[in-house]
């Protein structure tokens, strides 16, 4: 019977659901100790992994009868695509099954970051009335500007523009003519950091977007401007991040990818005193609902695969 390795957390009961027929080794702790993984794979037809399990070739090479790599998610930079392509092994991202979970986090970020008034609880707690400092800005009427207009940034579009704020996006690799377009603005980098009050960011890492939003285009944004990056920490430069926020260019920003992660004492220290800042553990495409699609979704592609 194909077995099939899970080293990451996903809906356990859909797991058992849908894969039930196979053997299951259903461990998401696996993540976390390599020799325990790799002896793990030995004998699997298949893995199930979200962000952090790297699937590279020593992972392929300790379990030369993996046919399938099932991905909790859209992002492939964990995993040797051209090593798993060279061997034969099919990936199958979760695509689309997360969309929904990212854009309301990014839109909620950027309706927290821009109001402000959230920052506020300590003050009201200590007895103190900060009414003034807490007075933010509403996101009707401003330009939100989207780094990659594929699916995720294509519903955060929808919201937004429900919210009143103009959408303009940068994506060089969808066609001028694509209907996608049709309420939404195309842009150049320098005019999206130039126009937005909001820039939201939706590229996968890759060797040409790493370090894409780095000082040169965070010094062209508007002043007091909003960052929002969901996407993967390398993309953009958390050091010209941290210092544009202490010398208040930056009006405020989300991250919840990290170049590392998790961050480690020195990179966590330095974001330490950041003002208007929200730091969330990768977790904008993971709700209760979206993790519920996301491993169903997960779990068919394998069964497809090995079935």
């Amino acid at each position: 019977m194909p077995k099939i390795v899970v080293s990451e957390f996903m809906d356990e009961a859909i797991a058992r659901e849908v894969l039930g027929e196979f053997d299951l080794v259903y461990e998401p702790t696996l993540v976390d100790d390599r020799d325990a993984l790799l002896a793990a794979i030995a004998d699997a037809q298949a893995i199930i992994v979200r962000n952090r399990t790297q699937v590279d070739a020593e992972l392929l090479d300790h379990g030369p009868n993996i046919k399938v790599v099932g991905r909790l998610g859209v992002g492939l930079d964990n995993i040797d695509l051209q090593t798993c392509e060279a061997r034969g092994v099919t990936v199958c991202p979760a695509t689309g099954a997360n969309d929904v979970a990212v854009a309301e986090y990014a839109i909620s970020a950027a309706l927290m970051l821009m109001r402000g008034a959230w920052q506020a609880t300590d003050g009201v707690i200590a007895g103190h009335w900060p009414r003034t400092q807490s007075m933010g800005r509403e996101v009707s009427g401003k330009r939100l500007g989207l780094v990659g207009f594929g699916s995720i940034a294509r519903q955060v579009a929808t919201r937004a523009s429900a919210l009143g704020m103009v959408v303009s996006a940068y994506d060089p690799y969808l066609a001028t003519d694509d209907p996608a377009w049709s309420d939404v603005t195309p842009a150049t980098l320098d005019e999206l950091a130039a126009d937005c009050d909001v820039v939201s960011i939706h590229v996968p890492l890759t060797d040409e977007t790493r370090h894409l939003i780095g000082a040169g285009f965070i010094k062209r944004m508007r002043e007091g401007a909003i960052l929002i990056n969901t996407a993967r920490g390398g993309v953009v430069d958390e050091t010209a991040v941290i210092e544009a926020l202490r010398d208040g260019r930056l009006g405020g920003a989300a991250l919840d990818v990290f170049e590392s992660e998790p961050p480690d004492a020195e990179n966590g220290a330095a974001f330490v005193g950041a003002p208007n800042l929200l730091l969330t553990p990768h977790i904008a495409g993971i709700t209760e609902e979206a993790n519920q699609r996301v491993s169903l979704v997960t779990a068919q592609n394998v069964l497809k695969h090995l079935g």
